[in-house]
């Protein structure tokens, strides 16, 4: 995004500050220039074109949504940005069938929930693609799942662990697009 070299995927942590806005942190992708650029500054742009979708969508179709924002000119052919599809065009297509009475605020938490958990790289650093997280919050949302329930977050989790074992099932690298 800055220099247009390849990127490096490290296993450990290496501190930088963020080409775009000046954040400091430790980063786990760079490249070799030593450009870093934090998962916000990286995903603004894709973000608000997905978010554009997902919210005027009459669509009850969460494929057909989901294929939408998979043809946008900006989407990386990897990144977290497919949680956001993943989890968006679910619910939007929920949303709009209309049985469950879901809002756009229930969409915007499942991107704030899904935020916490996906981070660029995260899927070969912790084995845990971001689009299980996101369809995890999904369910959360629709069955009222928080820590401390019972039947909520058993559903919750199980769905989540089915969803991971799904991806790995189908693909190593390029989880992102596999769903």
């Amino acid at each position: 995004m800055v220099c247009s070299a390849p990127l490096q995927y490290h296993t450990r942590a290496v501190e930088g500050t963020c080409h775009f806005c000046g954040q400091k942190d430790q980063w786990y992708i760079s490249c070799p220039e030593g450009h870093f650029i934090c998962d916000l500054c990286h995903n603004q742009e894709t973000m608000q074109q997905i978010e554009a979708i997902i919210f005027q969508t009459t669509s009850t179709d969460p494929f057909a949504i989901a294929e939408q924002c998979m043809d946008l000119d900006v989407l990386p052919m990897l990144g977290c940005q497919h949680t956001y599809i993943a989890g968006g065009a679910l619910m939007a297509a929920l949303k709009n069938e209309g049985t469950l009475q879901l809002s756009d605020d229930d969409i915007r938490e499942v991107f704030h929930r899904t935020r916490k958990q996906a981070h660029g790289g995260y899927c070969g650093l912790t084995g845990t693609c971001g689009i299980a997280p996101a369809l995890g919050a999904c369910m959360a949302i629709l069955t009222g799942s928080k820590c401390g329930t019972d039947k909520e977050q058993r559903l919750t989790m199980e769905l989540v662990s089915r969803v991971v074992r799904a991806i790995t099932k189908l693909t190593g690298p390029s989880c992102c697009k596999a769903y």
